[in-house]
């Protein structure tokens, strides 16, 4: 059996990129349903965004310059007896998420509580490192990444890479959203809020590497 092998680059590669032949950007996602209104709705709901167009079998959203970022096509609605399994599909293989950046943490935390008013919560919570993150999933079991970047630069990146800490848990520390909002309204310090354990749950300690994967968060 061939033994893995660690793959680190340093600022000074990154800087490279983008490479000679690579596309100018990733442009937009497509979901396949049983239930196109209610998926194209809730991307509108989660994303910001504004329907550009939609019939009876496929629809299109858009949150900025794009003509579309996600589009959606419609199946039989017989497929949705087996929404239950494909939502545990995922769990195990195929695309895991998608993932949206927000150019700042206080952009990310509005956003979070704007849809926490409309009931729609993240079912994860985890500051990775190099991210903030929540994670949501649609009506179908597709799960989507919501996050800010903790690092200003690729040198502030491998400089913490370089500490160690990341080698140590990958996965990263769980965090309360609520109590981030809290933290954030108090004055503390975005610097200080996007390290990992800025903002545990109360009443106990957050969960930490391993610790965070369960079935749910799988």
């Amino acid at each position: 059996m061939a033994k893995s092998v660690d793959i680190r680059v340093g600022p000074e590669v990154l800087d490279l990129l983008p490479r000679k032949s690579a596309p100018a950007k990733l442009a937009h996602v497509v979901i396949k349903t049983p239930r196109p209104t209610k998926i194209l709705d809730w991307y509108c709901t989660v994303l910001d965004g504004i329907i550009v167009f939609r019939d009876t079998r496929v629809g299109f959203m858009t949150y900025d310059e794009e003509h579309h970022r996600v589009a959606v096509i419609g199946v039989p609605s017989v497929l949705r007896v087996p929404q239950f399994f494909g939502r545990s599909r995922r769990k195990f293989f195929g695309v895991d998420h998608i993932a949206f950046t927000y150019d700042s943490l206080e952009a990310l935390v509005a956003n979070y509580r704007r849809l926490a008013d409309l009931g729609i919560r993240p079912i994860w919570s985890i500051n990775h490192g190099p991210t903030t993150s929540m994670y949501y999933e649609d009506p179908d079991g597709n799960r989507i990444e919501l996050q800010h970047d903790n690092f200003a630069t690729h040198e502030e990146l491998a400089a913490w890479m370089d500490s160690g800490d990341f080698d140590k848990n990958p996965i990263g520390v769980e965090f309360d959203p609520d109590v981030l909002e809290q933290r954030m309204a108090e004055g503390i310090p975005v610097s200080d809020l996007v390290k990992r354990g800025s903002a545990p749950p109360v009443g106990r300690k957050a969960r930490e590497g391993m610790r965070n994967i369960t079935w749910k968060t799988l």
